[in-house]
């Protein structure tokens, strides 16, 4: 039998939530539910679950001041947050689970599988998270890459390029180190395309302050700062053209 603890502040969410976990998931056994900070400090000072549903933005505070009461806390985590583009984008940087209110029974039973198999998420990752959520029109420091078997925390500033490799993504970093993600392309063109990174190709993702020059002639190429060439697509010329122009003007 796993335990947990629900803190979600808004009536409504808090009993669909409890009634769901109770139907579909009986081998978990609900100790208490709290609506606030306050209340989850209390709740925590007496019981610690194996999982703790924990809502972001409380009426009285967030998430993350309960985990900072509670630094040493041993729970799994299932962070619940409304559909807030933003919120997405910030867990997706510090590649921690998250479940989307409104959820589907499959997507909170995969929430639930995953906690279980998952370690509390490393305080960077979490600094990540709260980083992101709160300045989200701000340029993150830091992104979390999930690898086959660990996460590992860059700063954005050392991805010069990123590759398509089938499914999979390989980072090309500063001083020629490599990273092998388990995600595609695509998913990092779209979450890191405001910030400076350019798909120049189906397979090539760059970050525009590596480019040093772009070459026209062979089919057009842009020449990297690190004395790497990348090829640029035909459909994709213009754009690279105009957004060059624009840092230089």
């Amino acid at each position: 039998m796993l335990t947990a603890i629900i803190v979600e502040d808004l009536k409504d969410a808090m009993e669909l939530l409890k009634s769901d976990i109770e139907r579909q998931h009986p081998e978990i056994k609900i100790l208490d539910t709290a609506k606030s900070v306050v209340d989850a400090a209390k709740t925590l000072r007496n019981n610690e679950p194996d999982i703790l549903f924990l809502d972001i933005m409380l009426g009285d505070g967030t998430g993350f001041d309960i985990l900072e009461i509670f630094p040493n806390l041993k729970s799994k985590i299932i962070f619940v947050t409304a559909s807030d583009e933003y919120a997405i984008k910030a867990f997706k940087f510090a590649a921690i689970d998250y479940v989307l209110k409104p959820y589907t029974a499959e997507e909170l039973s995969k929430a639930i599988e995953r906690a279980k198999q998952h370690i509390q998420p490393s305080k960077e990752r979490l600094d990540i998270l709260k980083q992101t959520l709160n300045s989200p029109e701000k340029k993150p420091d830091k992104i979390s890459l999930h690898t086959l078997d660990k996460i590992i925390i860059v700063n954005l500033d050392d991805i010069i390029r990123c590759e398509s490799d089938s499914n999979n993504t390989m980072f090309h970093l500063k001083n020629d180190k490599k990273v092998f993600v388990t995600k595609t392309l695509k998913y990092f063109a779209d979450l890191l395309k405001p910030y400076g990174f350019l798909r120049v190709h189906q397979s090539h993702l760059v970050n525009l302050q590596y480019i040093s020059a772009f070459i026209k002639t062979d089919g057009g190429y842009l020449m990297l700062k690190n004395g790497k060439s990348v090829p640029v697509s035909v459909r994709k010329k213009s754009e690279v053209i105009e957004v060059l122009d624009q840092m230089h003007k």
